[in-house]
């Protein structure tokens, strides 16, 4: 089935009287995109990121749009219709209170949303030792690297990023067999997965997300890992110290996330490191990375490697 899109552009201001008007003709389903409640998004989490793409960052300044989706056929059109009809109406009544009340219609095709972004992940190879597989996409060559297959889900990322590979590089090369390591912020558990196939004896994990717990378990699964050598716990760690107190010492610390969360992060580092432990960081901007290496080494923390792409800056520290 087929569908035709309509966006009525609006503000703040008119989104609750166009939803009631929209009711009113049976379309209960929308979409809202509202740059007031993108910029309050933003202020409010911003200790989850220190970057917003561009495409994003356009939200703050586009226009309040509500879009709905009628089938495309002679009810749709006749929808349509009585949707500029209403706009009209609203207007003469309101004149610009409610915002430019335009209306754009284009026609869709019925596709499968939440699966089509796979068509872009295919099999990678990260660092010296590394393969990433998706878990719906079969190998085409054989290959002497540790595979670790992957299902990210909508919410994590794929081990693309600079920042996933400049920690995967860095596991790689201070991870010894037998090793032990905590992964904070450890989304689809993609690091500390890797360093289980890579030798480590276990690993403990963390992440805001509630989500992230049971996709790194699938994941777990999916590598054929025991999960008596993994523990994922949710919480806030940098508020929670009881969950800080559920963690041991590790040989290796990771933590691929944004700059503002490390900083918080090296006032306690130091409790989860063993004595001859490595710390790896990223997710930082290089706008920001000499304030993170000044909060790393304020800590009593010494940089021992260093990471560095077009935008995206990682650390490897030890005790100083």
């Amino acid at each position: 089935m087929n569908w035709i899109r309509i966006n009525i552009i609006t503000n703040s201001a008119g989104i609750d009287r166009i939803l009631y008007e929209l009711g009113e003709l049976g379309i209960d389903s929308v979409e809202i995109a509202d740059k007031e409640d993108f910029r309050a998004f933003l202020k409010n989490n911003r200790k989850y990121w220190d970057y917003v793409d561009e495409e994003l960052e356009k939200l703050k300044t586009a226009d309040t749009r509500i879009t709905a989706y009628v089938s495309d056929d002679v009810c749709g059109e006749d929808m349509v219709g009585k949707v500029k009809e209403m706009t009209v109406r609203l207007k003469s009544e309101n004149d610009e209170a409610l915002g430019s009340l335009a209306v754009l219609t284009a026609k869709v095709k019925d596709e499968d949303w939440s699966e089509n972004w796979k068509q872009y992940f295919h099999p990678i190879e990260v660092g010296e030792r590394v393969l990433i597989q998706p878990q719906w996409e079969p190998l085409d060559r054989e290959t002497d690297r540790v595979v670790f297959k992957v299902n990210p889900g909508l919410t994590f990322g794929t081990g693309s990023h600079d920042s996933t590979r400049f920690c995967i590089e860095e596991i790689e090369r201070y991870l010894s067999p037998g090793d032990t390591m905590l992964d904070l912020g450890c989304g689809s558990g993609i690091l500390s997965i890797i360093a289980l196939l890579l030798g480590a004896s276990r690993c403990d994990a963390a992440d805001i997300d509630p989500n992230s717990e049971q996709v790194a378990y699938d994941n777990l699964s999916l590598n054929g890992i025991d999960k008596s050598r993994y523990t994922v716990r949710t919480g806030d760690i940098l508020t929670d110290s009881s969950m800080r107190g559920a963690f041991g010492q590790y040989d290796i610390v990771a933590a691929n996330i944004v700059a503002d969360v490390i900083i918080e992060l090296s006032r306690f580092v130091l409790d989860f490191m063993k004595p001859d432990a490595v710390f790896i960081c990223s997710g930082i901007i290089n706008e920001r990375a000499g304030e993170v290496k000044a909060a790393l080494e304020g800590a009593g923390l010494r940089i021992i490697n260093k990471k560095q792409s077009a935008e995206w800056t990682a650390f490897a520290c030890k005790r100083a």
